[in-house]
């Protein structure tokens, strides 16, 4: 039995990954400032970023929740017992990390650090290289022309 069948990656990544780009911010905020928009602009990114951890929440869970209804891991490092197609995974292959760069970018805005932005986007190339590719051939081990076609018709993002 090949690793990639019994589960997708050897460590839970991605939680770690976005933590340590939400520290990373706050550290290099407080080192090295970066400049951030003037009125009126800022209170409207404000409000984005509160959207944007609203939008964290409502991902998050509703995707979790999907993935319990299904009887399947919430685990980065878990066994996929089903393979998942609906909720919030009809729209994006990967709605809980979706969710963890919205939450950190989101951060951002909020609290006016610059950092919290770019470290998103470095947040999320890093979960597709250790999570989302890993976990990708795990389900297409476990589940084959099944997972194919789902790929055909959701984007791995959004």
């Amino acid at each position: 039995m090949s690793d990639h069948e019994t589960r997708a990656t050897g460590f839970p990544w991605p939680p770690l990954i976005y933590l340590s780009a939400a520290a990373g911010a706050i550290i290099l905020g407080s080192l090295y400032p970066l400049p951030w928009f003037g009125r009126p602009l800022d209170d409207f990114l404000f409000a984005v970023g509160w959207l944007m951890v609203a939008a964290f929440t409502v991902i998050a869970f509703q995707a979790l929740r999907t993935l319990r209804k299904a009887g399947t891991s919430i685990r980065a490092d878990g066994a996929a017992t089903a393979l998942v197609t609906s909720g919030p995974f009809a729209i994006s292959r990967n709605p809980i990390y979706l969710a963890g760069t919205l939450v950190v970018a989101g951060l951002g805005l909020i609290t006016g650090n610059p950092w919290f932005v770019l470290l998103a986007f470095v947040a999320s190339f890093v979960t597709q290289k250790l999570a989302i590719e890993p976990e990708e051939k795990h389900l297409f081990v476990r589940f084959g022309k099944k997972y194919r076609d789902y790929q055909k018709k959701v984007r791995r993002w959004f």
